[in-house]
């Protein structure tokens, strides 16, 4: 199976920037696409961003502009700067890993990001 790592979390004021990282181990092989996904408290997981193993990019239209991803498929890690932060950006970040074998959908432990105003 593969496992995710997550780290970078932390506490920024507005306006500041973090960077999260996501390593993965195991059966990297499998690994397809892989992402970053946000869950604030009382709200549903959204996409925050996603990037394919060639490297399209995919973004959810609160973070565009702001955030971008990126993927060094030699270290199996997905990085998220996330740059402008606003007070909405709080939540736990999960990265995701999409697998061509089973289990299809690995997701990490998540790490919270707080941005104060």
């Amino acid at each position: 199976q593969v496992q995710l790592v997550e780290s970078g979390g932390g506490l920024v004021q507005a306006g500041g920037s973090l960077r999260l990282s996501c390593a993965a181990s195991g059966r990297t092989f499998s690994i397809n696409a892989m992402g970053w996904y946000r869950q604030a408290p009382g709200k549903q997981r959204e996409l925050v961003a996603r990037i394919s193993r060639v490297g399209t990019t995919d973004y959810g239209d609160s973070v565009k502009g702001r955030f971008t991803i990126s993927r060094d498929n030699a270290k199996n890690t997905v990085y998220l700067q996330m740059d402008n932060l606003e007070p909405e950006d709080t939540a736990v970040y999960y990265c995701k890993a999409d697998s061509l074998i089973s289990p299809y959908d690995i997701w990490g432990q998540g790490t919270q990001v707080t941005v104060s105003s």
